[in-house]
């Protein structure tokens, strides 16, 4: 079977930026219409001439998503295992250069954050590391699963890329998602933005989620980083690679999510900028082009922002957040992946979403169902 890299390999940004600028308002309609939208039809939804339909973008999205999920929203909560990293990412905290403090946890920390983090009534974690597999290889992260399976009812993971069986090992240890963010689908662009580092694999980093959906995944997560380049070409891209997914690995389920650069270590200032509108605009475009996709919003976010959203279509949320390994039973910002935007605690976002008459859930049901 052709991989993913195969089918966008020759395509050019400049043209498929074109197309998408050269979308009318006729183009438009005639997305908000379609039963099953095509790319060319989200190209239409997420390009300029969109800007005039919001209004009924927000309300097909409202619909689709209490259709498809009620009216819930699912917390999960990120734990930082490692802030070392081998990468040189221009943009992140953990950038090797960056003259930092790094700090791995040891069993006795994993479990310290464990028995805080179950303290805030949390049951789906996220499982993060920087990209560093001599440091915090296999071994440390299945440790780390097996330290947390008897907490959580959901675990889930966003770390490096890694082989097919190393998937598999893991899966039988109890994850449940894997989230990896191609950050620019840009691949002219790409080795500027990751000069050095296992990171610098384009073609290795954009075909983890068909290795991961081979192994046997329930859910993969995609994501791209707002900032690095035009990001309304970033998300058709995105969008093809969600289309192919689902086309070829259908018995796994997908989740996107577009974090916008926040300020860390490293000062790196984003070339492109997307407005709040467009913000929303890019959530109602994928909502309209797959109703079935969860959508995540995470604490870059303000708390404004992430408050009108509840009933908007996304599904899930962070809440509580620290992005420094040890942030939860012994706080040290100077260990931090990024900068928090919304620093509301769990019982406070719990009131915020009870208030516009929706419900928590901290579990997978989904997985339990199923």
């Amino acid at each position: 079977m052709e991989s993913f890299y195969d089918t966008i390999k020759d395509l050019d940004w400049e043209e498929i930026r074109d197309s998408i600028y050269s979308k009318t308002k006729l183009d438009v309609e005639k997305a908000l219409n379609a039963k099953n939208p095509s790319i060319e039809d989200f190209k239409a939804l997420v390009s300029p001439s969109a800007k005039d339909y919001l209004e009924p973008m927000a309300r097909m999205s409202r619909d689709i998503t209490q259709r498809r999920f009620g009216k819930t929203i699912q917390f999960y909560v990120p734990l930082y295992l490692s802030n070392e990293c081998s990468n040189h990412c221009i943009y992140c905290g953990f950038n090797h250069d960056n003259p930092i403090e790094r700090k791995t946890l040891t069993d006795e920390e994993i479990i310290q954050e464990i028995k805080s983090i179950k303290a805030m009534n949390m049951d789906n974690v996220l499982l993060l590391t920087g990209e560093y597999p001599s440091k915090v290889g296999v071994d440390y992260i299945e440790n780390a699963i097996n330290l947390c399976r008897p907490y959580f009812s959901t675990i889930n993971l966003e770390v490096y890329p890694m082989k097919e069986e190393e998937y598999e090992r893991l899966i039988k240890a109890g994850i449940n998602s894997v989230y990896v963010y191609q950050e620019t689908y840009h691949q002219n662009r790409y080795k500027h933005y990751h000069p050095k580092g296992m990171k610098s694999n384009y073609e290795y980093r954009l075909a983890t989620p068909e290795r991961l959906a081979k192994a046997g995944i329930h859910r993969v997560g995609f994501g791209a980083l707002i900032g690095l380049e035009d990001w309304r070409v970033e998300m058709v891209l995105m969008a093809m690679h969600l289309r192919y997914m689902t086309k070829n690995y259908w018995r796994t389920k997908y989740a996107v999510a577009f974090p916008r650069i926040r300020p860390a270590e490293g000062g790196f200032e984003p070339n492109f900028i997307m407005s709040d509108k467009e913000y929303a605009q890019t959530i109602w475009a994928y909502r309209i082009f797959d109703n079935d996709i969860d959508i995540s919003m995470t604490t870059r976010e303000s708390k404004e922002f992430r408050s009108n959203f509840v009933s908007l279509g996304i599904t899930s949320m962070s809440a509580g957040s620290k992005t420094e390994p040890g942030g939860y039973s012994k706080p040290n910002i100077e260990l931090e992946q990024f900068h928090i935007n919304d620093n509301r605690s769990e019982k406070e976002m719990e009131e915020m979403v009870k208030q516009q008459g929706y419900e928590v859930i901290y579990k997978d049901w989904d997985r339990i169902l199923n």
